[in-house]
């Protein structure tokens, strides 16, 4: 049997005796030795990992039973959840946007989820987000006001009343207090109670798949043009056509952040027009 000497011993042992292998015959053994050595020691521990590593048994997925009573009582929760949203809205109790923001805020304390389970996800570049927003709600502002609203006054053979806001012509400081409320209780508010809370939790009832989001994305939008009874019919209709673009944002851009940007500089670019010129109904 062949004895390895560490190549640190040899350098030792040859500073203190006069004997040192010279010839290449003695340095190909010494360096023989060491590779051995090295291959021994790596042999034995891949034997030690895989003595001790020992993979824990995976129970097959045919044999696992699922909690029937847990999804049935998640399930309840969420209809409960839904039916009391929808009657907020639909009485019209104290404001409802508070009062879905409360529910949701109870939602989320007894199922220990946080924000991010409503579709608030993070967003690498905001910046470049707010200014596709802002694109987007520019665009979207000449829409309605070129088609939608037009069509729904010559329909409904009303207007838009927007008599809560008839001070706000050339009135500064009404601007900036409505601006403050909409960038706060419209865009990050109303946002986080309608295609947040309500949404996911009517995607969560109806089902995963795409037309569960659609028929959530219906009536979630419903029920926000129904949260602005007070502007008349065509107030309803276009806030919940708004609904509806709102929501493709959130799901084309898998983030409330898009909503909350178009809903902010939406709101934005009316009140401001409003300051300048007066309310607008339409362009025809």
């Amino acid at each position: 049997m062949t004895t390895a000497v560490p190549t640190s011993s040899i350098a030792r042992r040859s500073s203190s005796r006069t004997f040192a292998p010279t010839d290449g015959a003695a340095r190909g053994w010494t360096i023989e030795s060491d590779r051995r050595c090295v291959i021994h020691r790596d042999s034995q521990t891949r034997q030690l990992d895989s003595a001790v590593t020992v993979e824990a048994p995976v129970e097959p997925v045919a044999n696992r039973v699922p909690n029937h009573r847990h999804d049935q009582f998640w399930t309840v929760a969420t209809a409960i959840e839904v039916l009391l949203a929808s009657a907020a809205v639909v009485l019209d109790l104290l404001v409802p946007t508070f009062v879905l923001l409360a529910l949701a805020g109870v939602s989320l304390l007894i199922r220990h989820q946080g924000f991010s389970s409503l579709g608030f996800h993070r967003v690498v570049a905001h910046s470049h987000l707010a200014w596709k927003m802002l694109a987007f709600a520019a665009m979207w502002s000449l829409f309605q006001l070129s088609v939608v609203m037009p069509l729904a006054n010559h329909l409904s053979g009303k207007e838009q009343d927007l008599g809560d806001f008839k001070d706000l012509e050339g009135n500064l400081g009404l601007l900036v207090a409505l601006l403050a409320l909409s960038w706060t209780l419209a865009a990050v508010g109303e946002e986080t109670a309608y295609r947040g809370y309500v949404q996911t939790r009517m995607v969560q009832l109806f089902g995963s798949g795409r037309a569960a989001v659609v028929a959530a994305v219906v009536v979630s939008s419903l029920l926000f043009g129904l949260a602005h009874t007070e502007q008349g019919f065509v107030g309803v209709v276009a806030t919940a056509i708004d609904a509806v673009a709102f929501s493709v944002l959130r799901y084309r851009y898998r983030t409330l952040w898009a909503s909350v940007f178009a809903h902010g500089f939406n709101n934005t670019i009316g009140f401001v027009a409003f300051f300048f010129v007066g309310p607008i109904h339409g362009f025809w």
